[in-house]
């Protein structure tokens, strides 16, 4: 019999592989959306739209915790955080922690997370989290480093045409990835109030 794995996702593009290749390792996957840190809703709702349709091409059964997501929560747990780069490691590890507790409640026997599978996120300090986690007797962490299947998994997620987010998920990594337009055109402004002088 299969063992049972949670598998935590992040979204329906970095699902893929890591569905894929636990799959053939005889898992018995079920997925999990959780992201409280998904902003804004609207983000939110197309991420959570694409891991849904992601589990249906693969044939998985997927569920949801909607009600983790309050702006207002997350921001007051994170906002501390933004000058340090503890804000990414946090946020990835309190997801792991809560798929580990998750997975412990609904009596499944492993848990991993898609996370794992991004070039952009924590590698080391999410895997170390999961390892950490499994000391206490719950369910087993499963590592695997889903980062070598990158650009496999970039081309599935066309053929399947699922949405690609264009950032990680909170509004700070948000604003990092469109900060340098916003530099350029206050820069812009600022050139042309001086040459008019």
């Amino acid at each position: 019999m299969a063992k049972k794995l949670f598998l935590h996702v992040c979204c329906g593009p970095c699902a893929i592989m890591p569905i894929l290749r636990l799959r053939d390792e005889g898992y018995g996957i079920t997925a999990w959306f959780m992201n409280p840190n998904i902003q804004p809703l609207a983000e939110y709702l197309r991420r959570r739209e694409a891991a849904e349709i992601c589990a249906a091409k693969l044939g998985i059964e997927i569920l949801f915790d909607d009600a983790s997501w309050n702006l207002a929560d997350w921001l007051k747990i994170q906002l501390p955080r933004v000058a340090d780069a503890s804000r990414c490691e946090w946020c990835c590890q309190s997801r792991l922690e809560a798929a580990a507790l998750k997975a412990g409640e609904l009596g499944f026997d492993a848990y991993t997370s898609s996370l794992l599978y991004s070039r952009y996120q924590p590698h080391e300090a999410i895997a170390a989290k999961g390892r950490d986690l499994s000391g206490n007797g719950g369910p087993e962490f499963i590592y695997r480093d889903f980062r070598v299947d990158w650009q496999e998994g970039i081309e599935r997620s066309k053929d399947m045409g699922l949405y690609r987010q264009p950032y990680c998920g909170c509004v700070f990594s948000e604003t990092e990835r469109y900060g340098k337009k916003l530099a350029r055109l206050v820069r812009a402004a600022k050139d042309m109030a001086a040459t008019e002088k």
